[in-house]
Parts: C-alpha cells; structure tokens; sequence
C-alpha cells in the first residue's frame, strides 16, 4: 500500500473527552474512509506512524438529523476505528505525520 492510500484511508483523529481517556489503555481513535477494512486501517496506521498495532475496532456512526433556520437537514455518516497499539507503544496524535 504506498503513501497517498494510507492517507486516503486515515482521514483525522478524533479528540473527545471519551477518546482521551482510551489512550490510558494505549488505544488512539481515527476517522477513516467508510470502505475502508480493518486490514487495511492497521496497515496504514503502521505504515504512517510506525508503531504495532494489536487490534481494530470500527464503528459506523449514523449521522444525526438537524434543524437550521426551519429546514431540516443532515450530517453526513462516518466511520470510525479504535485502533489498540501494543504493549510499550504510543502515538501522539497532536503532532503532524
């Protein structure tokens, strides 16, 4: 898989207070492509930050109907991964690739 893939699938990390508190247990949190597979998240997660990742979780996340003004409208759908690295692992995802 080259370079441009992996940041195609990779898309932004997600800084929740929830995701925060998942990197106590070594696990960082990703917005990824929505056809993107959990071989291929694991595989651009090494490749891009060099670290083992033991295993991918991936949630898709319906996207909440709104109100603006009188219209209704729509957030797009995603789909996230939790991405659990290995033991002595860590990634900081405030720091550019």
């Amino acid at each position: 898989m080259n370079r441009l893939r992996m940041l195609e699938i990779i898309r932004s990390p997600v800084i929740t207070e929830k995701t925060t508190r998942g990197s106590e247990h070594s696990q960082v949190t990703f917005r990824v492509e929505r056809a993107a597979t959990k071989p291929e998240i694991k595989a651009a997660v090494e490749g891009l930050f060099a670290v083992k990742v033991r295993a991918v979780n991936t949630v898709r996340v319906k996207g909440k109907i709104k109100r603006f003004r009188g219209k209704l409208g729509k957030r797009a759908d995603y789909k996230k991964a939790i991405i659990t690295l290995a033991e002595g692992q860590s990634l900081d995802v405030t720091t550019g690739i």
